[in-house]
């Protein structure tokens, strides 16, 4: 006998729905308004989003193939310069993701345009978790990191205040 069989009219029913209005909260932010360029299926397998292919060209550089048909929320057109931007401005942060700094990508990581679609990350050495860390890397548009930004307008940074 559990405990639910013990006593039958409390059985839990019902869904209980957290809420936090803050436009600063970090999960509310990034799930309205950002996108990755790896996602995980159901089975956490690693599958395209923004990019539509990761490839290794050597142990230290990993090619990014973008998608060519995805806007932002403003209309403006998903290229690769926002991947670069994104790159390069959490790369300024000590610890831009909040579930664990595993997740960073090494100081010295470069990330170089090719063309419109194709980035390239080039790694100071291999790292075998790099296209696991993109489903943690958000790709925000121009329009986010000029106004809300994580909290930037207000705290000048987009890390440590949550």
């Amino acid at each position: 006998m559990n405990e639910l069989d013990a006593v039958p009219d409390q059985i839990p029913a019902g869904m209980i729905y957290v809420v936090d209005p803050s436009p600063l909260n970090w999960l509310f932010v990034l799930f309205n308004t950002m996108e990755e360029p790896v996602r995980a299926n159901p089975q956490g397998n690693i599958v395209p989003s923004l990019a539509t292919e990761a490839n290794w060209l050597n142990p230290y550089t990993l090619e990014l193939r973008l998608r060519k048909d995805v806007f932002f929320h403003d209309g403006t057109r998903f290229t690769s310069k926002h991947v670069k931007e994104n790159f390069e401005e959490l790369q300024r942060w000590t610890a831009p993701h909040p579930p664990g700094t595993w997740l960073n990508f090494h100081e010295d990581t470069r990330c170089e345009v090719i063309d419109n679609d194709t980035v390239h990350f080039i790694f100071p050495s291999p790292d075998g978790l790099a296209v696991s860390k993109m489903r943690a890397f958000h790709i925000g548009n121009e329009l986010f990191w000029n106004s809300i930004g994580f909290g930037y307008a207000r705290n000048g940074s987009g890390e440590g205040h949550w």
